[in-house]
This record gives structure tokens, sequence and C-alpha cells, in this order.
């Protein structure tokens, strides 16, 4: 039996937001290519909604989550590059992109650069203030 594999799920940005990540994305400062591309990629599939009709469970910059990543528990806040705070992880990283657009419920897989397949879960997300 083989590993049923149906796609990436669903994501949902925010039109101001989608904006913003495409200009940081094609700035190439702070990132890789590799980043680049990955979040371009992400921001290009993403279903795009008026600012004010995107519901609240749903990810976005500066949301913080509480999520498993291959089964290990924890809560991060998704962050531009250059954050300081403990617990956040950039819209750069591998993980960072994955969490773009998801709400609970949701899982993504994705191959790493050494060919290792990673999950991420998300359990709960609380939006930014403001």
């Amino acid at each position: 039996m083989g590993l049923f594999w149906s796609g990436p799920p669903p994501i949902t940005v925010g039109e101001a937001e989608r904006h913003d990540l495409l200009v940081l994305a094609m700035s190439g400062t702070g990132h890789s290519a590799d980043a680049s591309d990955d979040l371009l990629y992400e921001l290009g599939r993403a279903r795009v909604v008026s600012d004010d009709r995107l519901p609240d469970d749903i990810i976005r910059m500066g949301s913080r989550v509480a999520v498993s990543i291959d089964g290990e528990y924890k809560v991060l806040r998704l962050a531009y590059p250059g954050s300081a705070e403990s617990g956040d992880v950039s819209i750069f990283s591998p993980v960072g992109t994955a969490l773009l657009g998801l709400r609970p419920g949701q899982v993504m897989r994705w191959t790493d650069r050494t060919g290792k397949v990673r999950e991420v879960r998300i359990h709960a997300v609380q939006s930014p203030a403001g």
C-alpha cells in the first residue's frame, strides 16, 4: 500500500499581508533564494481575501500558534525575519512558511532539504493583537 498524498491543505491570506510578503520575498535581503521561492509558492497557491474577511483562526504574521512539529508540541509566533522574541519562528524558515494561512485541524507536510518528510499539525491559533 502506497502513501496517500492529497497535496497541501488549502491556505488563506489577507490582501495586505500577501502584498507585504510578496515585496519582502522579492527583495532578496535577509533570506535565501530557496526561502523566497518557498514563500512565493505558498503565496501563489493561497486563497486571497480582503483583510476584513480574514477569519480570526487563520495563521497570519504575529499569530501565536499551538502546533505539533514532527510530533513535538510547541507554542510559536509567526514573525518577520530578525525578530528577537523567544518562541518566534521566521516566515522564511521552513516551519514558518508552512504555517502561513493554515487553521486549527490542518496538517502540512513537506520534504526538507535533506529529503526528510516533516509535518506540522495546527492545534490552536491566537490572532495578533490590534
